[in-house]
């Protein structure tokens, strides 16, 4: 057997090893463990944001709908009012034209009710990402400690 052909005899020893290495490699390493959290985190972060907005979607179609049901209401409650009042200028003495307004009146109330608990559905402030942007925050957070020590 040659001197070199034995793998454990290829090397020259310095002596027993101090700790982990501090070169290159474990640089590398290091980059490449954070670039691979990163990206973990981003698509995590990206799939939050998807799961608020779709949540976000529904909240405003319903809004919507409840915006489009209370403008129907209006308009029916309108021209009840308006038959209501042409009946009472018609015939001044009858009863007819009370039946008329309260229907009117309940249906114009009705129609105000929904229009308002539309317009605190749609309010920017409730369709704004805030788990995400607070679980953003508690990331940034995360990463400047782990970065500073």
């Amino acid at each position: 057997m040659t001197y070199g052909s034995d793998p454990r005899q290829a090397g020259t020893s310095t002596g027993p090893s101090t700790g982990p290495a501090t070169g290159p490699s474990s640089i590398q390493s290091l980059i490449g463990d954070a670039l691979r959290e990163t990206n973990e985190l981003a698509r995590k972060e990206i799939a939050l944001f998807r799961a608020e907005m779709a949540g976000n979607v529904r909240q405003l179609i319903v809004g919507l709908a409840c915006m489009v049901g209370s403008a129907v209401f209006a308009v029916v409650a309108l021209l009840v009012l308006i038959g209501a009042f042409v009946k009472w200028l018609a015939t001044i003495v009858g009863s007819e034209w009370l039946s008329a307004l309260i229907v009117g009146g309940v249906l114009l109330l009705l129609a105000l009710g929904m229009a308002l608990w539309a317009r605190s559905v749609l309010s920017l402030s409730t369709l704004a990402p805030k788990r995400t942007t607070r679980q953003v925050r508690q990331d940034a957070q995360a990463l400047s400690e782990r970065v500073s020590g």
